[in-house]
Order: C-alpha cells, then structure tokens, then sequence
C-alpha cells in the first residue's frame, strides 16, 4: 500500500484508475486491523493499485466524500468510487467485494 496525499488521491481518480482507496488514522484499533487485512489482500492482488490515506491530514477528501468513520475503504473502477465499505467484516468479504466490483 502506498501513502497518499490528497493531491495524489484525485489524480488518482482523473487518472481514470481502478483500485481501492483506504483511509484511516492512526490511533485507531479497528484501523490496525484493517491496515493487516489489507495487507494480505494486497499480497493476493498484486498488480491492484491500493493508497491509504490519513484522514486527520486529509480533512477535504472526509468532507467531499461524506465519509462517516474509520476505516473507510473505497472501491474504485475507472476513476469513479463504485462502493464503500466501512465494515470489513473478514478478508474473504473483501475479496469477494473486489473480484465483484472492479475485477
């Protein structure tokens, strides 16, 4: 997973790309979690682009999104958000999510 800033999360998006978008903060216990799903996902998909952003130094992106909480995890296919989770449940659920939405 790579660190975005928010310049980096909309040419992201005007890029027309396709991945997930995880935003989080740091002090948060079910973002660690989160963060170690990701990983394993990450390891299964390699070639899927994958950022993560802290919200606490993103406060527009939690504004423009309407994002409710943390973890946040955004499904994106061609440069538009095609869904949001916020509850990760397990990295089967998640995998299933991505091989549905943008695969």
């Amino acid at each position: 997973m790579k660190n975005w800033t928010s310049a980096e999360f909309a040419a992201f998006l005007e890029g027309d790309g396709t991945g997930l978008a995880y935003f989080y903060t740091p002090l948060c216990g079910t973002c660690q979690v989160a963060s170690k799903m990701l990983e394993v996902v990450s390891s299964l998909f390699p070639d899927l682009e994958i950022g993560k952003t802290d919200l606490n130094y993103a406060p527009d992106i939690a504004e423009a999104y309407e994002i409710m909480s943390v973890p946040c995890l955004f499904l994106i296919k061609e440069g538009k958000v095609a869904e949001s989770i916020y509850a990760f449940q397990s990295v089967p659920y998640l995998l299933e999510k991505i091989n549905t939405v943008i695969k």
